[in-house]
């Protein structure tokens, strides 16, 4: 766990900018950081000051320039950074999220039927993603569990979703690992 403390407009803006340039590993405009985050763009101007001083942030100049993370950044968040991580897909009201990935899947309650619940994190964005929508996530790589959920709370400071647990189903199968 990192040592750096972030306030959660903090942590909610480096998150959308580690997201954001997953999606293209180019540099980040500012404008797109604010509307992920629904916020003005001279905050993010801001914020993205008090980031650079953590070194948690680069700036590059240019016409295509912006925002980058730092490896440091990914500490901060807790994020592990993988060259080839493992596809878990995501599903939105049916609709495959192509730029989303589940790097964690934690269960509460799973010994009380109606109360069971999933915390989903995502690597990607929540942003269209609401209370009462329906879920799907997985299969994962290698127990091919699959959850399908309707989506009870969520985190956008952490990137999770809490799922109210409408399906779980593991094969009985053995793994190909």
């Amino acid at each position: 766990m990192s040592s750096i403390e972030l306030t959660p407009s903090q942590k909610t803006i480096l998150t959308a900018l580690v997201n954001l340039h997953g999606e293209t590993e180019d540099a980040v405009k500012g404008e797109d950081i604010a509307d992920e985050v629904d916020r003005n763009p001279g905050t993010i101007r801001n914020q993205m000051q008090s980031l650079k001083a953590l070194q948690l942030v680069e700036g590059v100049p240019g016409p295509k320039g912006g925002y980058k993370p730092t490896a440091t950044a990914f500490e901060a968040l807790d994020i592990q950074r993988m060259d080839e991580p493992a596809s878990v897909p995501l599903a939105h009201e049916g609709e495959p999220v192509e730029e989303a990935n589940i790097s964690e899947i934690n269960l509460s309650s799973v010994h009380h039927p109606e109360l069971c619940r999933a915390e989903i994190h995502l690597q990607g964005s929540s942003r269209d993603i609401h209370e009462g929508d329906d879920v799907t996530v997985g299969p994962t790589p290698l127990s091919k569990l699959l959850i399908e959920g309707t989506v009870d709370g969520k985190d956008d400071t952490n990137n999770i979703l809490i799922l109210q647990l409408n399906e779980m189903v593991a094969p009985a199968e053995e793994p190909e690992h």
